[in-house]
């Protein structure tokens, strides 16, 4: 039974029940941290013996014969191109090899076209009189941070279960050449877990924007990170434009920040030859080169692509219990009472819910004050605005599966709580 259909009398009895559990909770002086999606620590425990793989010096000489404790080779090591080349769905010569962090390879890139046009012929993006952005909602918070940091109007676009709402963004880029991009988390969207359809990135790679320098931001963070074998597929964008003959408006990035270790992964990122071109000169100014040590740590730990993928297997096996005790609770605590909706993802990092309007933000703080932090409400929208106060992103990766139940109990009844004294001023 829907709570919408209880009575006052009914609602204020269910109100006191669900209060004196929360009360409990407060008194238990509980400290659980759900904040971001952070690796727990059996999956860091998974990476732990490439550690030791780099014990002598003849291991730092890559297979061209370079010493790779020294300068140089700016775009990484060849061998490390091959490895990211299968996460990032490109061809090897079109991968370059950064440092630790996929997150800084987007700021950079952006950076880059602030003050150095991205086509030929065209202003940078600096110089773009109200310049503009998409960005597909709920989404991740830090890229709307990067695009806030540089000036850019954001402009939400509704997520759907293929991926963002293409008829939206054909209208929208055809029209206008001030928008100058978009975001996208490909793969088990953050925060939804979604992953776009061969339809929806055939449309991507045939987009024709007004303007000649639009990019797709393609963040393909979350490219090997199934929860099963029965993974979701995600089709190549970078080949699909190159079909459309777009090959310049697609940059693609990953790293192996969740595979091996956040902060001392290797990241990297796929692009034409013109975007490489004018990202390395930028590069050339910024840096000699980048950790190779650290990228033959990883080779010499991964070898190829398909290691990495049968490594990501035992993180689905540590993260899947997680996940399903999510969704058990949710299905158990509130699916009966018609007062929210949620993804149930098959890989990525996070659960995606909406919980009843106006009642996101006062859930996020009741849950602080039993003890339980969660991502703040409105971070899955620009400047943290979400119009409806609903969203609200789970992160079951860090705390373990008791913990985890635990505060998803603590949730479900501040969840109950808030839609309830909603529901009773909406009936008042």
């Amino acid at each position: 039974m829907s709570y919408s259909e209880f009575t006052k009398e009914q609602l204020l009895d269910e109100l006191s029940v669900l209060k004196s559990h929360y009360d409990n909770y407060v008194a238990r002086g509980l400290s659980l941290d759900m904040s971001r999606g952070k690796p727990c620590k059996e999956q860091l425990d998974v990476s732990s013996p490439m550690l030791n793989v780099l014990n002598c010096d003849d291991l730092c000489i890559s297979q061209q014969g370079f010493d790779c404790r020294n300068y140089g080779i700016l775009d990484g090591i060849p061998a490390a191109k091959e490895l990211m080349s299968g996460m990032l769905q490109v061809k090897p010569e079109q991968v370059f090899v950064g440092g630790n962090s996929s997150l800084n390879l987007m700021f950079d890139t952006i950076s880059c076209f602030m003050t150095t046009p991205a086509s030929e012929g065209e202003e940078p993006w600096f110089n773009v009189k109200d310049r503009k952005f998409l960005c597909p909602v709920p989404g991740y918070d830090r890229h709307f941070s990067i695009t806030e940091y540089f000036g850019f109007e954001m402009i939400t676009v509704p997520m759907t279960k293929e991926g963002p709402d293409m008829d939206i963004i054909e209208e929208l880029v055809s029209k206008d050449a001030s928008i100058k991009g978009i975001w996208c988390v490909p793969k088990y969207a953050n925060p939804t877990g979604i992953t776009f359809s061969d339809n929806t990135v055939r449309r991507f790679a045939n987009l024709k924007p007004a303007a000649k320098d639009f990019r797709i931001m393609w963040d393909n963070a979350y490219c090997v990170h199934d929860l099963s074998d029965e993974g979701d597929t995600l089709l190549p964008l970078m080949a699909e434009c190159e079909k459309a003959g777009n090959p310049d408006m697609p940059i693609i990035f990953s790293s192996t920040s969740k595979v091996t270790f956040p902060g001392a992964g290797v990241a990297a990122l796929g692009a034409s030859e013109n975007n490489l071109k004018i990202l390395k000169k930028r590069y050339t100014t910024q840096t000699i080169g980048f950790d190779k040590l650290n990228m033959i740590r990883h080779l010499l730990f991964f070898k190829n692509f398909d290691e990495i993928k049968a490594h990501m297997k035992k993180h689905g096996d540590i993260l899947k219990p997680r996940f399903d005790t999510v969704i058990s609770k949710f299905d158990e605590h509130i699916a009966s009472f018609g007062i929210a909706n949620w993804t149930v993802p098959r890989g990525g990092y996070f659960v995606s819910i909406d919980v009843y309007p106006f009642t996101a933000k006062k859930i996020v703080n009741m849950c602080k004050e039993a003890g339980l932090v969660l991502t703040p409400a409105g971070a899955t929208y620009p400047l943290g605005k979400d119009p409806e106060d609903k969203n609200i992103r789970i992160a079951p990766s860090y705390p373990a599966v008791e913990e985890l139940s635990l505060a998803m109990d603590v949730f479900c009844t501040c969840v109950k709580i808030c839609a309830i004294e909603e529901i009773l001023k909406e009936k008042a």
